[in-house]
């Protein structure tokens, strides 16, 4: 027995030395280099940058929120165009090199110190016992704790953030019956969760929760994770609201997660959708929206869905670095204003994965919109992916930066679409790409509409919406209509920088071979073009 205690008090020893001799030389490091900066939480706070695109509405979003945007950008997978990150990031970095160089060659003279002490401790460490080493443990866990906690400190690396508590709905008295009103119960939570100064998850379990209007709004103490395995259901009533409002209403929060793992959002709008009177009167707004995320900062929405919503199924308002992944539509082509996800006023949006199925647009991308993402969506039916429309009231925002690529469009009104009304004030849109698109018997695949006027009553004059550094690349399939190409641009601001690149659209109808259309508007034309750019003139429009 005492032969195999020797070994252990030998190894244990010889780890004992070595960690005290290290601790000694972190210890001296970091009070010789008091002078070199390493605070990182300064720079790799995303709540910081993120908190200036919360005045969106008031035009500050994309002048104030751009430095600190780019860099979210970049960690999404979006474009950084002004490159700011990584001039950022050299600047601090080259002025300490030389002297980190020469910090590692004094960490390699320590290191050889400590290796010299542990070699001489273990030719005496045979005669150690037991005793000694707990006593020599003991000894070097305060050393070590003085000398190596403070450099972890000034280096802002930090355990874990606690994980907070859980809160049922279910514990607040939900039944998820699909009969019983539930909404007392999710507010009870919810007012418990903003209230919480550590991280909190709220749990749906399984189930059909019928709510009323859901205000769920912060500002919180902490963020929150929504944790659904459940499901919400709308009374199918039709009652009619403030313009704008909303069902499910997720306000003021930053740091905002939503796991849905496949929770439905039912609207059953079936019943309003009858009575819905937009098309004869032009009053749109009336009823609820199924989903409305307002004032978001650095939130993530993933795996729900949203069916038959009574108008919009989902409203994304002065919201900065959101992320929406796996979030699906699902209505039925006569389901009337039911856009899929509608995006205004809002800064570094990025929207993954989604299949939308409606009767209107299937993403609708309004004025103030900046460096918004659209990336392996399907859509259809529907009305396809559209920015606007713009144009119908003053001061709107610029849209900026829109970038829709590798998604799928089948069946549809309408592909990817830009629409202004006639007779608008001025606007702007500006940098948008459309590419890797696959176009599936779709009427009027790629359009440019400046003359919109869907209920036929407009007013007169032109639209002075600029559109300009548009492309339109790598685009291909079969156009249900003859024109498979119309862009009908206004002659009050004709459409500058157009690029169209590699398109590649046939007919599938019976007109015979498709053609493009063109008004006002000059395109830059690379690569393979079919049908050939601008064989004609755009005809006014018969509504």
């Amino acid at each position: 027995m005492v032969r195999m205690r020797k070994p252990k008090a030998l190894f244990v020893v010889l780890l004992v030395v070595l960690a005290i001799s290290v601790a000694k030389a972190a210890k001296d490091l970091k009070e010789k280099d008091a002078g070199v900066p390493r605070n990182l939480s300064e720079d790799d706070n995303p709540i910081k940058d993120g908190k200036d695109g919360k005045d969106a509405k008031d035009g500050k979003d994309a002048k104030d929120g751009k430095d600190g945007k780019d860099a979210k950008d970049a960690k999404d997978g979006k474009d950084s165009k002004d490159g700011k990150d990584a001039k950022d990031g050299k600047d601090s970095k080259d002025a300490k090199d030389e002297k980190d160089a020469s910090i590692g060659s004094k960490i390699k003279d320590k290191v050889k110190g400590a290796a010299a002490s542990v070699a001489s401790a273990a030719s005496n460490a045979s005669s150690a016992s037991a005793a000694s080493v707990a006593s020599a443990a003991s000894a070097a866990s305060g050393k070590i704790k003085g000398a190596v906690a403070p450099i972890g400190d000034k280096l802002g690396i930090k355990g874990g953030a606690p994980s907070g508590p859980s809160m049922d709905v279910k514990a607040s008295g939900a039944k998820g019956d699909g009969k019983t009103d539930d909404s007392a119960a999710f507010m009870d939570v919810w007012k418990k969760a903003i209230a919480a100064t550590t991280p909190t998850t709220i749990l749906v379990p399984k189930g059909d929760y019928m709510v009323e209007t859901l205000e769920l709004e912060g500002p919180s103490k902490s963020p929150i994770t929504f944790e659904m395995q459940g499901n919400l259901k709308a009374p199918s009533a039709v009652t009619t609201r403030k313009p704008h409002s909303g069902w499910v209403n997720f306000k003021k929060l930053e740091g905002f997660i939503l796991n849905g793992n496949g929770a439905i959002f039912d609207g059953q709008g079936s019943v309003a959708w009858k009575v819905n009177d937009c098309k004869q009167t032009g009053k749109c707004n009336n009823l609820p929206i199924n989903i409305r995320l307002t004032q978001l900062t650095n939130s993530q929405i993933s795996g729900i869905t949203s069916t038959n919503s009574k108008l919009f199924h989902m409203n994304i308002h002065q919201c900065n670095n959101v992320t929406l992944t796996d979030v699906h539509i699902e209505a039925p082509p006569e389901s009337l204003n039911t856009d899929g996800i509608h995006v205004g006023k809002s800064v570094g949006v990025t929207i993954r994965g989604s299949k939308i199925r409606t009767g209107d647009d299937c993403i609708s991308i309004g004025g103030g919109t900046e460096n918004l993402l659209v990336e392996g969506v399907e859509c259809g039916p529907g009305h396809g992916l559209s920015i606007g429309s713009l144009g119908k009231h003053p001061n709107e925002q610029p849209v900026k930066g829109i970038t829709i690529r590798k998604c799928i469009i089948k069946h549809t009104d309408n592909g990817v679409r830009i629409k202004t009304w006639p007779g608008s004030p001025p606007g702007l849109v500006s940098n948008v790409i459309f590419e890797d698109i696959t176009m599936d018997n779709v009427s009027l695949p790629v359009l440019i509409d400046q003359v919109y006027c869907p209920h036929g009553k407009c007013k007169s004059g032109a639209s002075k919406v600029q559109l300009e550094n548009l492309n339109f690349k790598n685009i291909h399939g079969t156009s249900s209509t003859k024109i498979a190409v119309q862009l009908n641009c206004s002659p009050g601001a004709p459409c500058q920088k157009v690029t169209l690149s590699d398109i590649n659209l046939v007919s599938s109808g019976k007109e015979g071979a498709a053609v493009s259309a063109c008004s006002n508007v000059k395109p830059i034309v690379t690569g393979k073009m079919i049908p050939p750019a601008c064989t004609e003139e755009c005809k006014p429009d018969k509504k």
